[in-house]
């Protein structure tokens, strides 16, 4: 099992703030456990290009790109949504984020590998196609999807959200679109607070606060696993926040690390049926940096079948 791990240096030069808890320390949370974990040896790493303009428009409007580049700031920051904020970087950083997760799916569907796991910043579940929120920028997992169904011509990809909020952004580039199956867990009555109503192709599971792992994979089993069996998707992409970790204070969930493995063992279980085992996973949110970092170890190990 080869599996793909997609970052780059620039993914640290984002940050609104020292206060922010989206924050450059993420990544290296993540690269640390790498190195603890010995897992390092074991990953193909891709250097991620910067995704194009055009890719960006296979979800946002010209509209929004065009915003979001005239407030990129030379210096200093610039605020674009209530809790979302650019540096000077947040421009290039968020079209390597894109382009990360675009080279993820070139490598899977070409057979380079088995799966990937792309450590980037910002996430992008929350921004929709004409507007940023939430610390996201750009839809990258939405961008991404939307690039392999086009450049691939695929018929079915599911895209899988387990972060503790719901992926509002993704649900509003794929509501009623026949060629996705968007299946999702999110803490509810949370942010974004929406996920409630949504087309035949959404599979929402809203839980309430102090939910157990027990229950989330109860769940799974129940309505996400008929869905996606039935659905028989050609391509998996996964919304991988961390945030619904126990020690994570931005929600309120009880997962932890053995969560995580069972999920992504379940996830390659449907993929090897359908797809040859094709998983494109894309970190989202996890703001707890030790919970952070060994929960993508140990989803990474699972996808590496180590």
């Amino acid at each position: 099992m080869t599996t793909a791990y997609i970052s780059h240096p620039d993914f640290m030069k984002h940050e609104m703030g020292c206060h922010h808890p989206e924050c450059p320390e993420r990544i290296q949370a993540i690269e640390d456990q790498l190195i603890q974990s010995r897992l390092d040896g074991h990953l193909k790493r891709i250097d991620p290009p910067l995704a194009t303009e055009a890719d960006i428009t296979r979800v946002h409007s010209e509209d929004h790109l065009a915003f979001i580049k005239s407030k990129a700031p030379t210096s200093g920051y610039a605020m674009i949504d209530g809790d979302t904020i650019m540096n000077s970087s947040t421009w290039n950083v968020s079209l390597r984020a894109a382009g990360a997760a675009i080279a993820a799916v070139d490598a899977v569907m070409k057979g380079e590998v088995n799966n990937a796991f792309c450590a980037i910043r910002p996430p992008g579940h929350h921004a929709e196609p004409h507007r940023s929120m939430g610390f996201c920028v750009f839809n990258t997992i939405a961008i991404a999807t939307r690039y392999a169904i086009e450049q691939y011509d695929l018929d079915r990809v599911t895209v899988i959200d387990f972060d503790v909020h719901h992926g509002n952004g993704t649900e509003a580039a794929f509501i009623d679109d026949p060629h996705v199956l968007m299946c999702s867990f999110f803490q509810h009555p949370f942010y974004p607070y929406s996920g409630l109503e949504g087309g035949d192709n959404m599979v929402n599971i809203p839980l309430p606060a102090s939910t157990s792992g027990k229950l989330v994979r109860e769940m799974i089993n129940k309505i996400w696993i008929p869905r996606l069996q039935e659905f028989k998707p050609q391509l998996i992409m996964i919304s991988a926040g961390f945030d619904a970790h126990r020690e994570d204070d931005l929600g309120q969930m009880g997962l932890v690390e053995d969560d995580y493995v069972w999920i992504t063992q379940q996830l390659m279980n449907v993929a090897n049926q359908s797809c040859d085992g094709k998983i494109v996973s894309c970190l989202e949110g996890g703001y707890n940096l030790s919970a952070l970092g060994r929960s993508v170890a140990a989803h990474l190990k699972t996808l590496a079948e180590l």
